[in-house]
């Protein structure tokens, strides 16, 4: 198959990318650095070098593939100038613009959990606007919204409090049970998701292990020689000014608040338990913790 996707080498094209040419396919990557051809050549794939904000650049990348694999870019939510719902719903339409201009019938789209929700996931919400505006996609193209739990990497943030005070703290967490994936089985999600040949329109959850927060603050701590890490949950006003004190503008840590809120209260996760996958992948916190996470803390100053 001919199969084109966005995300360049990140923590999930690169595993995507090595696993869609292992298995015989056409890869056509899109990146918007240049300096990633060399790289993205050697992995037996072709380059597409362009930005997402371009619809006429996609519709040419996208042209002549069987499918395709759509995905929001990260932001940098430090900046106080950033309407990341105007940002994403210009590149949600650009992505239906684009398909449907390309005729490309099979389009696979990374989603997040917490994509069912119109309001309550904070700084989620721009997956369900996408997952909306690509709605308007024809009937006879074959859409999976993949939706990911909680990314491992993402604990990497907790890692200067825990060099500063010796424990995690946010407006999640003790008792708390989280669902966190790997990039590597989102990777493995999507690549089979391309390359089926027999789909519908539908909704798959990515889940590589579930754990209580205590939990996962007593893998990471083993890993890096704190056995005792605890993982405390503060109030939602003092998450919000600790995230104001590290310099994240006052309405985007308020909805890194709110995303946290809906984790601590269950709401993010009410339609995942309800579709949750029978098979979860492959990477546990325990590999996580001791492969990257430990490698990550020692490495910091």
């Amino acid at each position: 198959m001919k199969i084109t996707i966005t995300g360049s080498l990140g923590h999930i094209g690169k595993p995507l990318v090595q696993d869609l040419v292992e298995n015989g396919h056409n890869v056509t990557v899109i990146s918007s650095n240049a300096e990633k051809r060399k790289e993205i050549e050697t992995m037996a794939a072709k380059a597409a070098i362009g930005k997402l904000e371009d619809a006429d650049f996609l519709a040419s990348a996208f042209a002549g593939a069987d499918a395709v694999f759509v995905m929001e870019p990260p932001v940098n939510f430090f900046d106080d100038q950033l309407d990341v719902a105007a940002y994403y719903s210009k590149l949600g339409h650009n992505f239906v613009s684009s398909i449907i201009q390309s005729g490309v019938k099979r389009v696979v789209h990374l989603s997040s959990i917490g994509g069912h929700m119109d309001k309550g996931n904070g700084v989620l919400h721009f997956h369900h606007l996408v997952e909306t505006i690509l709605k308007r996609l024809p009937s006879d193209v074959a859409l999976t919204h993949v939706r990911p739990l909680a990314f491992y990497y993402n604990l990497e943030s907790f890692i200067p409090v825990i060099k500063n005070v010796g424990l995690i703290a946010a407006n999640y967490g003790g008792d708390d049970i989280i669902g966190w994936v790997s990039p590597v089985d989102i990777a493995a999600v999507v690549a089979e998701e391309l390359s089926s040949t027999t789909v519908n329109q539908k909704i798959r959850y990515v889940v590589s292990d579930e754990l209580t927060c205590n939990e996962t603050a007593r893998i990471l701590g083993a890993a890096i020689g704190k056995p005792d890490l605890k993982w405390i949950v503060i109030p939602d006003e003092e998450m919000q000014n600790r995230l104001g004190k590290i310099g994240m503008p006052p309405h985007l840590a308020a909805g890194l608040v709110e995303m946290n809120a809906a984790m601590h209260n269950g709401k993010l996760f009410e339609d995942y338990l309800q579709h949750k996958p029978e098979t979860f992948g492959n990477i546990k916190m325990a590999d996580y913790a001791t492969v990257e996470f430990a490698k990550t803390y020692n490495d910091k100053k």
